[in-house]
């Protein structure tokens, strides 16, 4: 017996669309004995309906398969559009383009944008067709992932809308620090308007935070804002100083999700406007580079330790993967195991 099933896989809306083209069964033969009783009289009549029976037996093969096309469609339109990461934001999973199948592998192109979590996920940025083909010097492996830039700006900007990019920091390791008199000599008129008062560093991230995939590695560009409060029966903003962030990210795989570790590099930091005159900037600089990072930067790791979510299917797992940055993407070459 052969079964031939020809099938088309597209994009309907950003789900995958399965249908059968053509599907047919031929049995070349088939054999029927019975035995005891009147079998003689009955294998007679077998045998004479012998063609009907082949006929039968091929349409209702050909009907059993295209059923259970049509179930696994009705799967595959059940997938989600889209992973949630947690309540503020969402990983876009649509399709943006028909698979591409080859003869040894199948790519799909999803949207992979992250957006806050709604009930119809969309995005206003179509990536159809603006990426550049993979490599072929890839290493041999089961699964691609590639991951453009865009796709990291678009998680920073939905946290950055969402007012999660802003912190008051009231406890470090050296807390003498938050305290004026901790500042006698760094700043001496702010101890002496507000002797032995408690502060705290209000930082806000002024602009979306500015992610960019380069060779071998991930740069990070932050623009924040710092107001130092002293606490004196309210809260008291007497100075703000505009910080140039300059970071990197290492990407780690963290079982089916992308972690990564961001390490500081260097950054600038100017007077935006004082109520306590001039600062010695250079010596409120050194204050600002312990804070980072001895606690922002600690902080911003821990959470990109709990990893995005990468696009795999259900019931498997990264296993022996690499990673690799150029030219504006990221991607994870990996085996994959079945986990039940």
């Amino acid at each position: 017996m052969e079964v031939g099933v020809t099938l088309a896989l597209k994009d309907q809306q950003g789900s995958l669309k399965l249908s059968v083209l053509d599907c047919g069964c031929y049995v070349k033969d088939i054999s029927i004995k019975l035995d005891g009783g009147a079998s003689w009289l009955y294998q007679g009549i077998v045998n004479a309906f012998g063609g009907q029976i082949v006929s039968a037996v091929e349409e209702n093969i050909s009907k059993k398969v295209k059923e259970g096309i049509t179930k696994l469609d009705s799967s595959l339109q059940s997938l989600p559009k889209q992973i949630e990461l947690d309540d503020i934001a969402a990983l876009n999973v649509t399709l943006v383009d028909n698979p591409v199948l080859s003869n040894s592998s199948i790519e799909f192109q999803i949207n992979g944008l992250f957006t806050a979590p709604i009930d119809d996920s969309t995005s206003s940025l179509d990536h159809k067709g603006s990426l550049d083909p993979l490599p072929r010097s890839a290493p041999a492996k089961m699964v691609e992932i590639s991951l453009h830039e865009d796709v990291f700006n678009s998680v920073s900007l939905v946290y950055f809308n969402a007012n999660y990019m802003n912190w008051i920091i009231n406890k470090i390791p050296d807390q003498s620090l938050l305290n004026t008199a901790g500042w006698r000599y760094i700043i001496p008129r702010l101890y002496k308007q507000y002797p032995n008062k408690d502060m705290d560093l209000n930082v806000t991230v002024s602009s979306q935070p500015i992610i960019t995939v380069v060779n071998n590695g991930i740069d990070i560009t932050v623009y924040s804002d710092v107001t130092i409060d002293v606490i004196d029966n309210e809260v008291i903003p007497v100075a703000c100083i505009s910080m140039h962030i300059h970071a990197s990210c290492t990407p780690e795989i963290l079982r089916n999700k992308l972690a990564g570790i961001v390490k500081l590099n260097d950054f600038t930091a100017s007077l935006k406007w004082s109520k306590i005159g001039d600062l010695h900037m250079r010596l409120v600089q050194a204050v600002l580079s312990t804070v980072l990072k001895t606690v922002i930067m600690p902080y911003v790791n821990l959470w990109l330790w709990k990893g995005l979510p990468l696009p795999l299917p259900h019931g498997f797992k990264l296993q022996n993967s690499e990673t690799f940055s150029t030219n504006s993407r990221l991607t994870i070459y990996s085996d994959v195991e079945f986990v039940e």
